[in-house]
């Protein structure tokens, strides 16, 4: 989306809040509501807009499909490295991303973050089995460093920035191997340190072109994808070799 159809996006959204109807406090929507992922895909960026029906401050959250995961600890054994425990914890989101208008200790309370799991020290770690809170914690802090190291937990949030009292806008990025899925994007309007009003839309990351098809077969025939790879495999070795056959 250029610069002159966000400002017109923007523009309405403005129309929308200040109308009779005046039904929603605050009214967002995505530049692009669909991530593509091709041949050669480096990542991309998606900007989010919107507009509020007066001073606030505004947090977004950005939430991948949430999947169950283990985190692994190594330790020695027999003088080599290998997984020695884990802990396998329920539904976690693929990926995460928060913006938010100011520092979010400054504008939420800690219930108000705990409640609607804003800020990855207030999502929600619970093993699929009994597990001791303290090493449950330990594991939890792991995994939220091997994401952010992976780049599909955000570090530290990105700035909303208000253009005037009422129109906002951001950007996220999304890295080249970011999860497919269907994601939710939350917008929250806060004041006195709580939400009082919000929005969801959604956003879609997927294949497309030859890797869906390749993604899809792989899939639905994993058996006959294995053969055929190793198959391939074979034969690219085979004819790597014909060079030196003859001497």
């Amino acid at each position: 989306m250029n610069g002159r159809r966000l400002g017109l996006a923007l523009l309405g959204l403005v129309a929308l809040l200040t109308g009779p109807a005046r039904a929603e406090p605050v009214v967002a929507d995505l530049s692009s509501h669909l991530i593509a992922i091709t041949t050669g895909f480096t990542g991309a960026s998606v900007v989010l807009f919107g507009a509020t029906d007066g001073a606030a401050d505004v947090v977004a959250i950005i939430r991948g499909p949430e999947r169950d995961v283990t985190i692994w600890r190594k330790g020695k054994i027999a003088g080599v490295w290998a997984n020695t425990e884990s802990v396998t914890f329920a539904n976690i989101p693929s990926f995460y991303a928060v913006a938010a208008s100011r520092p979010l200790n400054d504008i939420l309370s800690p219930a108000a973050a705990t409640l609607y799991k804003i800020g990855t020290d207030h999502l929600k770690f619970e093993p699929k089995t009994p597990t001791d809170p303290d090493r449950a914690r330990v594991f939890a802090d792991a995994l939220i460093e091997v994401r952010k190291r992976a780049n599909v937990f955000s570090p530290s949030h990105e700035k909303i920035a208000f253009l005037g009292d009422r129109l906002f806008r951001t950007t996220f990025f999304f890295p080249a191997n970011v999860p497919t899925g269907t994601y939710l994007v939350e917008v929250f309007l806060v004041r006195d340190k709580d939400v009082v009003g919000g929005q969801t839309t959604p956003l879609i990351v997927s294949k497309v072109g030859i890797d869906a098809a390749v993604f899809d077969f792989a899939r639905q025939n994993a058996v006959a994808y294995g053969a055929i790879a190793v198959m391939m495999a074979v034969m690219a070795g085979w004819i790597a070799s014909l060079p030196f056959r003859n001497t």
